[in-house]
């Protein structure tokens, strides 16, 4: 068995959202309350479990425990000014404790987290806290990780989130799924909530690891859902196409021992083909249905890169064109160093060192390491040994994941010998 910590963070990281949906459900939709006794919960498990033992349902023990304390929670509330509405949560708390054992909830209420979903992208809240809400409380990722989503500071973060946290309860959002003729409006910050999921799953801003499966797995299992609710909508179905085939990848982003492999460098034959296959399904689908939008743009880009048989086969001039068209619909800096990427592989490195210098002395993109890691690389392609070490040096001083560190201190000590043995 697992060690206990490593228990509660593998069943933190796979069930909190899904815990913390069913509680927001239970408790009348108080956000707040919900999140804290999943939290109270977590700190009992581990008291508990050491002196206990590890039960046979981890998950299911926490929801049972979290649910427990919003019970006592709430009924101290109603002793001190009883309430209709506490009155009936406590009621609706006791008949869900009556009638769901341990471990049926989770297939009881499948809904739930698509049901926080689309509460957190209320019209009512601008998008950028939509997507910002839902990573905290549905995702479970940390209001530090959310700010560096953002590109703001922790507590500037904490404060937009008790906010909106303050508007969903002031306002009386429902916690629903809303019917089919509000949905669309909800949709692009749904979308954008679980594309930035799965970026984190993917690509971790931070840790020893460069992939968080737990979350990659979430994100999938949410744009399934979203797809299966809205069928017709194009860029749903270029959502997932998106993130199957850049998932179809993923065994072969990381060494046995967790370090990075570039795409270059990876061995083809562990791309999953079932993902691949389907990943292409669902972006003919969304051609079909008409839709040109960004994640389309982005699917056709893992398309392109996903059949390609060799690296040598790949098609950089389609793929920096399209970046160059995905520029002008979704605009950003990301995207400009993507598109550079692309243009100095297709045309050679001293185009794509124009660009990336054009994007450094924006201004913008300052804190993020992989701009000063690109230069460095178009850098030590040219043989410009002494500015790649530069640039190196000032991708190692905003990493934040150890595999990559390890990849760019690499290439740093390659680049100061002035003999590569990398292409």
């Amino acid at each position: 068995m697992a060690p206990l910590p490593s228990i509660l963070e593998q069943t933190y990281r796979a069930d909190y959202g899904r815990i913390v949906a069913t509680l927001i459900r239970v408790m009348g939709g108080d956000f707040a309350s919900a999140e804290e006794v999943v939290q109270e919960a977590f700190e009992a498990a581990l008291q508990q479990w050491p002196r206990d033992g590890v039960p046979t349902e981890p998950r299911a023990w926490l929801l049972r425990a979290a649910r427990n304390k919003a019970v006592d929670r709430v009924r101290r509330g109603v002793r001190l000014g009883a309430k209709v509405e506490e009155m009936e949560i406590v009621a609706r708390l006791e008949q869900e404790l009556a009638t769901a054992p341990d471990g049926a909830d989770w297939q009881a209420h499948p809904d739930d987290t698509l049901r926080l979903l689309f509460t957190c992208c209320h019209p009512a809240l601008a998008e950028d806290i939509q997507v910002a809400l839902s990573l905290r409380t549905l995702c479970g990722l940390t209001t530090e990780e959310v700010a560096r989503a953002f590109l703001v500071p922790p507590a500037t973060m904490a404060q937009r989130l008790v906010r909106a946290q303050r508007k969903i309860r002031d306002a009386g959002i429902p916690y629903v799924i809303p019917q089919m003729d509000a949905l669309t409006e909800r949709t692009r910050g749904v979308l954008h909530a679980i594309y930035l999921l799965f970026s984190e799953g993917y690509a971790a801003t931070e840790g020893d690891a460069l992939l968080r499966v737990d979350l990659c797995a979430e994100a999938l299992r949410l744009a399934r859902l979203t797809r299966a609710l809205l069928p017709r909508h194009g860029e749903v179905a270029a959502l997932l196409s998106m993130l199957l085939l850049h998932h179809s990848r993923h065994r072969a982003r990381v060494t046995e021992d967790g370090g990075l492999v570039l795409l270059d460098r990876q061995d083809r034959s562990k791309w999953d083909a079932a993902e691949i296959a389907e990943g292409v399904a669902q972006l003919d689908a969304a051609l079909a249905l008409g839709s040109f939008g960004p994640y389309t743009l982005q699917a056709a880009i893992a398309a392109l890169h996903a059949q390609a048989r060799s690296p040598e086969e790949t098609d950089w001039e389609q793929i920096a064109a399209l970046y160059q068209r995905l520029s002008k619909l979704s605009p950003g800096p990301v995207v400009e160093l993507n598109h550079a990427a692309a243009v100095a592989m297709a045309k050679g490195p001293e185009h794509g060192l124009a660009l990336v210098d054009d994007l450094e002395a924006s201004g913008r993109l300052t804190s993020y390491h992989l701009l000063p890691a690109a230069r460095a690389e178009l850098l030590r392609r040219l043989g410009r040994w002494e500015e790649s070490a530069t640039a190196y040096r000032r991708a190692l001083a905003l990493v934040r994941t150890e595999p990559e560190r390890r990849f760019l201190q690499e290439r740093l000590h390659e680049v100061l010998a002035g003999t590569p043995t990398t292409d």
